[in-house]
């Protein structure tokens, strides 16, 4: 594993091609999006996960210290936050198949239900600061919000950790959640939304983990602490971000009770994501600045809301809303386009691979 490890640290830039190659190749295998893509999907959730392994092998890369080199000890909640991400796809399809569209909800219940406990944990364990990107990567920019920063109780700094508002944001871009996306984008603007890796957008500094040395003492902020040091607006964030943590299990929840074409769980969805982002806002600008207990943002942080507000095209890709209103317009424009040479057969094919993946990437993205 060790080995392994050492090639993936010095061969990342070709790995980044090969893997933004074979998640290409994907879209073409045939029987996508068939009732009988079970080989296909397995074939893009295992590449899928061996680009998480990667980016996570990436992100923990240690530096010397004065005892040589250390490695982080911590549980790799983001890693498995990405499997997960990964796996979600295949487990409905494989459910769909076996158990048909009814009871598959079932088991999207459960993959989502784990999905929430892992990010619930990996929010404690990060001292109850902002996820980004649904966890899979670390906030640990010692910014405003640090509560270990600012109070003296010590800290580490993470895996992953970036220095500058950029270079975040520029993830957030490229890792907008759902492949649905990632199909509009391949003939447009040539950018991946799920899968691609993301250490080669970062400088050589920044794929560094730094490690405080073996002795120094860890004290991450308490439920208790943020509460008491931050009063009204920690509530408010901690509410805003478990709302956030809990929407797609809640999504997913209706929709099993009243079915993908009802408006209840679309509703109910987006009433959650915007809940949980006014909140975010009531934090990020105040009534009164000033006054005790107010949390700003890093800036991290405030690239994380850019990219949630971002996210809230996916409801437009989400049924009933997709089914009423977005394909008519991308049928309207097919049939306008059909008779085009090359670009009526390009159109046709990016709505055919639009409602594809509507059906499947769309009710878990935006987390």
């Amino acid at each position: 594993m060790e080995a392994y490890k050492k090639w993936v640290r010095r061969n990342k830039d070709y790995l980044h091609s090969l893997e933004s190659l074979a998640s290409g190749l994907t879209w073409l295998l045939p029987e996508r999006f068939s009732e009988s893509e079970i080989g296909p999907e397995a074939v893009t959730a295992i590449l899928g996960v061996i680009t998480a392994i990667n980016e996570h092998i990436i992100d923990t890369t240690p530096i010397q210290t004065q005892k040589g080199f250390a490695e982080p000890s911590s549980f790799p909640w983001s890693l498995c936050v990405s499997t997960l991400k990964e796996l979600e796809t295949l487990v409905e399809v494989i459910a769909q198949q076996l158990y048909g569209d009814d009871k598959k909800w079932d088991f999207i219940a459960v993959t989502e239900a784990t999905k929430v406990l892992v990010r619930l944990a990996l929010f404690r364990n990060s001292g109850y600061k902002m996820l980004l990107h649904g966890g899979e990567t670390l906030n640990s920019e010692k910014g405003p919000n640090n509560l270990a920063s600012q109070h003296g109780m010590g800290g580490i700094t993470r895996p992953g950790e970036h220095h500058g508002p950029g270079n975040n944001y520029g993830r957030g871009m490229q890792n907008l959640e759902g492949r649905a996306l990632s199909a509009l984008s391949r003939f447009g603007e040539n950018a991946r939304m799920v899968s691609s890796p993301t250490w080669s957008m970062r400088p050589e500094h920044q794929l560094v983990a730094t490690l405080d040395s073996p002795t120094s003492a860890v004290k991450r902020p308490t439920l208790s602490t943020i509460l008491s040091e931050r009063g009204l607006y920690g509530g408010l964030f901690l509410m805003a971000e478990a709302l956030h943590i809990s929407r797609p299990l809640i999504y997913v929840l209706f929709i099993r009770k009243y079915g993908v074409r009802s408006w209840i769980p679309w509703l109910l969805s987006l009433g959650v994501d915007l809940t949980g982002m006014s909140l975010l806002f009531l934090i990020k600008h105040p009534v009164n600045s000033r006054r005790d207990g107010y949390l700003p943002l890093s800036d991290l942080e405030k690239n994380e809301m850019r990219r949630r507000k971002l996210l809230l095209a996916f409801y437009l890709m989400r049924d009933p809303f997709f089914y009423k209103y977005t394909r008519q317009r991308f049928e309207n424009t097919e049939k306008l386009l059909e008779h085009v040479p090359i670009v009526g057969f390009l159109t046709a094919k990016l709505v055919e691979l639009v409602i594809g993946a509507q059906t499947r990437y769309t009710y878990m993205s935006g987390s």
